[in-house]
């Protein structure tokens, strides 16, 4: 059984792979689907509700969405980054690879602007055992707000 290249579960990645996507559609497709994410619900990967997407941080080097935030919590909120490898975009929601767990023990970061230090990118990536190399770039961070 063939899968349906429009399926809203599959995600991106899994779809260029089949084939169902040409470069040129990948790139139209990544940026509408980032700029309609921002107030979502983000969920893990049990279903669990994480929070509502607030912003999208990318690669500074590829301009790939890497890492989301949420706001958690009713008093003090504070913003929480979510990886968005494989994530998959559903019809009410965005659904992480990561547990609601995990997100919960992140590092509990500052922004510095628009970035973050190369100390807390770091940390991040390490958190959800991501490979990180900063940049060579002056600053030599990795991610950027949009």
């Amino acid at each position: 059984m063939a899968e349906n290249p429009q399926d809203p579960e599959l995600d991106v990645a899994e779809r260029e792979q089949s084939g169902a996507l040409d470069d040129s559609k990948h790139q139209e497709e990544a940026k509408w689907s980032v700029a309609e994410w921002h107030g979502r619900m983000l969920i893990d990967r049990d279903g669990e509700k994480i929070g509502k997407l607030q912003d999208v941080y990318v690669d500074v080097e590829t301009d790939e969405p890497q890492f989301a935030t949420v706001k958690e919590g009713f008093i003090g909120r504070h913003l929480t980054f979510v990886p968005l490898a494989g994530i998959k975009v559903g019809p009410d929601s965005l659904k992480a690879t990561v547990s609601k767990a995990q997100v919960e023990d992140a590092p509990n970061l500052a922004q510095h602007g628009e970035e973050l230090s190369q100390a807390d990118e770091s940390s991040l990536y390490h958190h959800f055992e991501l490979n990180y190399t900063p940049p060579d770039t002056e600053s030599g961070r990795r991610l950027a707000r949009r």
